[in-house]
């Protein structure tokens, strides 16, 4: 009997809790960052779907940028990531 390998494709759970796989994932070229799309990026790196450099070179962010959505994630969960209301989170 021959056995066929599988190739099993990496996934993490998302922010809203299904699974979360790279074609899951916002386009490389995304331009507007929504709440969703940054909290993706964030499990994807945590989950070690994607590095924190290749997040940084998939998407044209900064190390820095990346950092600010994880910490406001940790700090005040998914709606710290709301643009409009960063002021009132610092």
């Amino acid at each position: 009997m021959v056995e066929r390998a599988m190739k099993r494709e990496n996934v993490v759970i998302g922010p809203e809790g299904t699974p979360l796989t790279l074609a899951d994932l916002p386009k490389p070229d995304t331009v507007r960052w929504v709440i969703r799309r940054k909290a993706e990026v964030v499990a994807a790196v945590r989950g070690g779907l994607l590095t924190l450099e290749g997040a940084c070179d998939r998407y044209g962010l900064s190390a820095e940028e990346f950092l600010a959505w994880q910490r406001s994630i940790e700090a005040h969960g998914i709606s710290g990531l709301r643009t409009t209301r960063i002021q009132h989170y610092r």
